[in-house]
């Protein structure tokens, strides 16, 4: 199956169960079924064997999934078998925190660059890892052939460090400027807008008062 076939919210769901995977492969759980996903997911089994079901048959039926097995699988299918190669764009204090964290706790992907306007008045302390210019983003994208980007920059110049990124090859953008930004039909946007979400979550601690009658 091609990976454009599989529908977005399947998609988004696998590193979920790969979490979730990774958790009870911490705790020598060897087998696990459907409905223990379920559990552990809050997906219903069904839908978790649907999703599956997309790239292939990985379980048994009356059984269930080996955890080590369906782990390997979703790894290869995800791209997360080997480590993948991605560029940060804004080193302010949210560019700052993600490359920090990425650095440290995820060892799916390799931060080989960050890039700001005003390199010489950034300064970090994670090892090996360099700020650049905004001139040298198209050389480092073409040597290390970088089809992966996360962009963390103010929302007015957002749309032209994405235009830079997709003219130099970059095809996958995580998006955390607070703004909708316009691509190719083959480049693949992820909007992570960390406002938004908290201002909906307000609306659920209010739940126990009155809400305004509709007018």
């Amino acid at each position: 199956m091609s990976r454009r076939n599989a529908p977005k919210s399947v998609v988004k769901r696998l590193p979920v169960y790969l979490r979730i995977l990774d958790s009870l492969i911490r705790r020598d759980v060897e087998i696990i079924s459907s409905r223990v996903l379920s559990e552990e997911t809050g997906f219903t089994a069904e839908q978790i064997r649907k999703d599956l079901a997309y790239f292939g048959a990985f379980g048994t039926r009356g059984t269930g999934y080996n955890t080590s097995y369906l782990r390997e699988k979703l790894l290869r299918i995800i791209g997360l078998d080997r480590q993948t190669k991605i560029i940060v764009v804004g080193f302010g204090h949210l560019g700052k925190a993600l490359t920090r964290y990425n650095v440290s706790k995820n060892p799916y992907v390799d931060i080989i660059g960050v890039f700001d306007i005003n390199p010489e008045e950034l300064h970090t302390d994670i090892p090996d890892l360099k700020i650049h210019s905004m001139e040298m983003l198209p050389e480092v994208i073409l040597a290390d052939q970088v089809k992966v980007a996360m962009i963390t920059v103010p929302a007015d110049v957002a749309q032209s460090v994405v235009d830079l990124l997709v003219d130099n090859g970059v095809t996958a953008i995580l998006n955390f400027a607070p703004t909708k930004i316009n691509v190719p039909e083959h480049v693949y946007v992820h909007n992570a807008d960390l406002t938004i979400e908290l201002q909906s979550l307000i609306y659920y601690s209010l739940e126990d008062e009155k809400q305004p009658e509709p007018e």
